[in-house]
């Protein structure tokens, strides 16, 4: 092979990944130009190694079909999970398709290679308005999802009022919406207080029957402080 139809080959690869690069660091994404490029690129080299490297007489394509199931573990190293919501989708599958570009470009079809990456980025860039648009509208006074939720309430209180207080918290949020799983109590840093936490299951999340609770709990006497949390996200404090 030439070596400027290999520069032409991998340079199209690369400006074509730094065009689809371009939208996810304009938006701040996780990958952007320089990973966008480096996938593009190297599946382009892969796939030029797989056509004139190896035996004419093998499986060719064995390389090509190895890049698409092999970007899936950098795809997966994007992919996060937050709470209750997981992030980093569409930049993964962002990185899977830049990848199919870049092999199109390897194999020289430079005009399905403009094209799938010209498609890329008309989605990226204009889908995600159009697709927030609708999440504003479909969601307007209702829930997008209805999302179960393990609810941890904890109550700081004086050690001598923790078997009132741990009675409190046990009938804290409204059944038969939310299920008491447990009741535990354990030291403070205060050695004359304890931590009182019960933790409620949810088929349907309900932040407000939470903060309600919770406001109610701060009312009692002997109560310190108050705060209700779902696993993995923030805790909404009330501290009397």
């Amino acid at each position: 092979m030439l070596a400027v139809d290999l520069l032409t080959r991998v340079g199209l690869a690369t400006l074509l990944g730094v065009a689809i690069g371009f939208e996810r660091q304009w938006r701040s994404r996780m990958a952007g130009l320089q990973t966008m490029a480096l996938v593009s690129m190297g599946s382009s080299l892969f796939l030029i190694l797989s056509a004139y490297s190896f035996d004419q007489e093998g499986d060719r394509l064995r390389v090509a079909a190895q890049i698409v199931s092999g970007i899936g573990f950098l795809g997966a190293g994007v992919i996060m999970k937050q709470g209750l919501s997981v992030t980093g989708l569409n930049t993964a599958a962002t990185l899977w398709s830049t990848a199919a570009v870049g092999a199109l470009a390897g194999a020289w079809m430079w005009r399905e290679a403009i094209a799938g990456a010209t498609v890329i980025v008309a989605a990226n860039w204009f889908l995600q308005p159009l697709a927030n648009r609708m999440d504003r509208v479909h969601t307007a006074g209702r829930s997008r999802e209805v999302a179960a939720a393990d609810y941890l309430v904890e109550v700081m209180c004086p050690r001598e009022a923790g078997a009132a207080v741990k009675a409190l918290i046990s009938t804290a949020l409204p059944s038969p919406a939310f299920r008491l799983r447990a009741v535990r109590t354990r030291p403070a840093h205060d050695p004359g207080h304890v931590e009182v936490e019960a933790e409620y299951f949810t088929s349907a999340r309900d932040d407000q029957a939470a903060e309600t609770a919770v406001r109610e709990l701060s009312q009692h006497d002997g109560v310190t402080s108050v705060s209700w949390r779902i696993a993995d996200e923030q805790a909404a404090d009330w501290t009397r």
